[in-house]
C-alpha cells in the first residue's frame, strides 16, 4: 500500500492529467478547471500544482511551451503527450479500483 503522501501526490497528478486531457492550459487555468469541475470542493495551490507539473513533465507525460494568454501575458502552457494520455487511462482505472475497495470497507456492517 502506498504511503499517504504518495496517494495524495498520485491523486493530484491524476487531476492535473485529467484537466489537461480536456484542453492545453497554463497553470492557473489548470487549478481553476479542477476547482470548477469539483464544484469548488478541490482547490489546488500553486505550491502543489507547479511541482506536480514539473514532475509530470520530467516523466514525459506533459509538455510545455510559452504562449500569450487571453490577457496578453506570457505563460507556460501545458498539454498531454501520448504517454500522458496512456498514463491517464491507467491511473483512472487504478483510482476507480482503489475507490471501490474503500467503498467496500465503508459499507461493511457491524
Amino acid at each position: 500500500m502506498p504511503a499517504s503522501s504518495d496517494v495524495l501526490q498520485g491523486t493530484l497528478d491524476l487531476l492535473v492529467l485529467k484537466a489537461l486531457a480536456l484542453a492545453p492550459m497554463h497553470g492557473w487555468g489548470i487549478s481553476q478547471r479542477i476547482q470548477q469541475l469539483s464544484r469548488d470542493a478541490l482547490r489546488i495551490g500553486q505550491g502543489s500544482l507547479y511541482p506536480a507539473l514539473y514532475r509530470l513533465e520530467r516523466k514525459g507525460l506533459v509538455k510545455s511551451e510559452w504562449s500569450t494568454t487571453e490577457n496578453n501575458r506570457e505563460a507556460k502552457y501545458y498539454q498531454l503527450t501520448a504517454a500522458g494520455r496512456r498514463a491517464l487511462s491507467s491511473e483512472v482505472r487504478e483510482w476507480r479500483s482503489f475507490a471501490d475497495a474503500v467503498d467496500l470497507v465503508l459499507a461493511a456492517e457491524g
